[in-house]
């Protein structure tokens, strides 16, 4: 099930994991890895291809009031949006780590989405001062790490590294 469907939370946002394909890690690895991260995130719907290797999830962080759900795409229409994003991000504004990290986006072929949602408590003024990105950031960071990728906010057409 997707958070869509979920009435307890609101989509946020979306942010991207670009990498190469054949990067793409097992699934097992993916959750022991977010699993890693924080003892008190809930992992659920969890989904492999054939071959083992990570299609999907939804990763629930009840202490930051949010919820993640990670896909994977590959194909045609990632290498043209990718091509779009290196257009769109000037080299010479990004950090070295961020140089870098711009040069690889040229090798990208798969992507996995990660959506972002609030978990909704019934005050809206309330839900923006509940709701951490603190796991949207640490999970981001993991799965980059995990598929030798580059995590970008599509939204700013901003690379996000430490350095940055």
């Amino acid at each position: 099930m997707s958070m869509f469907e979920d009435g307890r939370y609101r989509w946020r946002e979306t942010y991207f994991v670009l990498f190469r394909a054949a990067d793409r890690p097992k699934l097992k690895k993916v959750e022991r890895a977010l699993a890693a991260l924080d003892e008190r995130y809930e992992l659920h719907n969890a989904r492999a291809d054939d071959q083992g290797r990570f299609e999907s999830l939804t990763l629930v962080s009840p202490d930051d009031y949010a919820a993640l759900d990670i896909c994977f795409l590959e194909g045609e229409e990632v290498r043209e949006q990718v091509g779009e994003l290196a257009k769109e991000i000037k080299p010479a504004d990004l950090s070295p780590a961020g140089q870098k990290a711009h040069a690889q986006l040229a090798q990208c072929d798969a992507r996995y989405d990660v959506l972002h949602f609030e978990q909704v408590t019934g005050d809206d003024d309330e839900d923006d001062e509940m709701l951490d990105p603190g796991s949207l950031f640490l999970v981001l960071g993991e799965l980059a790490k995990l598929c030798r990728g580059v995590a970008v906010d599509p939204q700013s057409g901003t690379i996000l590294d430490s350095d940055e």
